[in-house]
């Protein structure tokens, strides 16, 4: 016998801003899906016009307490290619470094507090604890590492105040990083056995032809530079970004969706990364694939927290392969001066690229800025994994489904507050 339904969630709590889930099952089809984000406007592009160039970093910071760096390096690139200017040497090695302890902090939070507690079948990591402490408490360590390590480098760990256009206010010196080498290489084994415990999660079955898109470097993982790539043929310098990206407005939502204009929507974040840039991953990050059970191909959105934990191991990987060659350089950061031009940055936040573009004046004073956030390229593509997804589940209980939904949004980590269960579900049956 054939089902109708309508689901219908008012109000999604623990997110950021306000949104709604309506879906619309016919037959057992769903004829209508719409993800409500009713974010509130926040402004940020419209408060940087005004502002000197140099104070955009500390400002675009402000975007995320969880991803702060993204938004910093991203600025601080685009003000550079805006004047001109190349940051390398130690002074990139740091950017990526403390871009590291981002990646550390960011996947650890979201795997083992917001997460993992879905598949195991708790409310939280407080109920988790009860029953699993030393993988909590673990958790709870090796996010302190990545926040050390960003205070170490940033000043603090969140909104660090080190960063700025062409390098660092200051650099930090070998016998202030030295310390941390020990405890990366504890994090990184830990991070090993942290993903030998993951890999036992039940993980629903669930595949989805996605097209991905991620930065490529031709040496690297990519975290700081590159061409934007995907698996269906785009490679791009990021510069034309707007040429074949558009962001659109739809009338459920006061967010913006990001489309290939050519295509629809697509994927960015650790499982783009994973299937694009895999060859790049040291062995360490390769083993823990293996461990976990995954590799290049994975198109199970449920498995993302697998590949947050391997990312989490090259991360910790990186950071121990930056700080025992690191020496402090001469100059903290390289002089600038302004001119009339535009500039355009793009790095990869935990989450997905995030994409700037900044227009200054003779005086350096901002004219125009841009800013695309990993989770609004995402929105779409996660309304779109609820459509597929619950034709698949429609004999679960109204609380499994519920249940089921809110991890299928989960596999985004789409912001620090959708940490524990917020949709209120409403089902009518025709």
């Amino acid at each position: 016998m054939k089902t109708d339904k309508t689901i219908k969630v008012d109000y999604l709590a623990r997110v950021e801003g306000e949104g709604a889930l309506y879906v619309k099952i016919k037959n057992d089809k769903v004829t209508d899906c719409k993800l409500k984000i009713f974010e509130p406007p926040r402004f940020f592009e419209a408060f940087l016009r005004g502002r000197h160039y140099s104070e955009v970093p500390d400002i675009t910071a402000r975007i995320c307490g969880i991803c702060p760096i993204a938004y910093q390096m991203a600025s601080s690139q685009a003000m550079e290619s805006a004047l001109g200017l190349e940051v390398d040497g130690q002074l990139r090695d740091l950017r990526r470094l403390i871009y590291c302890g981002e990646w550390i902090e960011s996947h650890v939070l979201h795997t083992f507090m917001l997460h993992a507690p879905d598949f195991l079948g708790y409310q939280d990591a407080i109920q988790m604890a009860s029953d699993y402490p030393d993988q909590v408490a673990l958790g709870l360590k090796l996010k302190k590492l990545g926040n050390d390590l960003m205070t170490t480098i940033g000043g603090r760990e969140i909104h660090p105040v080190n960063i700025r256009v062409g390098g660092f206010h200051r650099a930090p010196s070998e016998t202030e990083l030295e310390p941390l080498i020990e405890r990366i290489e504890w994090g990184l084994d830990a991070a090993m056995g942290a993903t030998e415990f993951l890999s036992g999660l039940k993980i629903p079955d669930f595949e989805v032809d996605y097209e991905y898109v991620a930065l490529s470097h031709p040496d690297e993982y990519p975290i700081c530079e590159g061409r934007l790539v995907s698996n269906r043929g785009l490679d791009i310098p990021i510069e034309e970004f707007e040429t074949h990206f558009e962001e659109i407005h739809v009338k459920h939502s006061t967010s913006l969706q990001s489309r290939i204009k050519a295509r629809s929507n697509y994927l960015v974040g650790p499982l783009a990364r994973f299937n694009l840039e895999y060859e790049k991953l040291p062995k360490s990050a390769k083993d823990a694939a293996k461990i976990a059970g995954i590799e290049p191909g994975c198109n199970n959105p449920f498995k993302s927290i697998l590949v947050r934990s391997v990312e989490t191991v090259f991360a910790l990987d990186e950071a121990l392969r930056i700080l025992k060659s690191y020496k402090k350089p001469d100059q903290s950061y390289v002089e600038t001066k302004p001119s009339r031009s535009t500039g355009i940055g793009c790095t990869e936040a935990p989450r997905g690229i995030c994409w700037h573009r900044y227009s200054i004046d003779d005086d350096g004073i901002v004219t125009e800025a841009k800013i695309v956030p990993p989770t609004s390229q995402n929105q779409s593509t996660i309304e779109e994994d609820l459509r597929q997804l619950i034709p698949t589940r429609l004999e679960l209980s109204k609380d499994d489904l519920t249940w089921m939904c809110e991890q299928a949004v989960r596999n985004y980590d789409p912001c620090i507050s959708c940490s524990c269960h917020f949709l209120k579900l409403h089902l009518d049956r025709e």
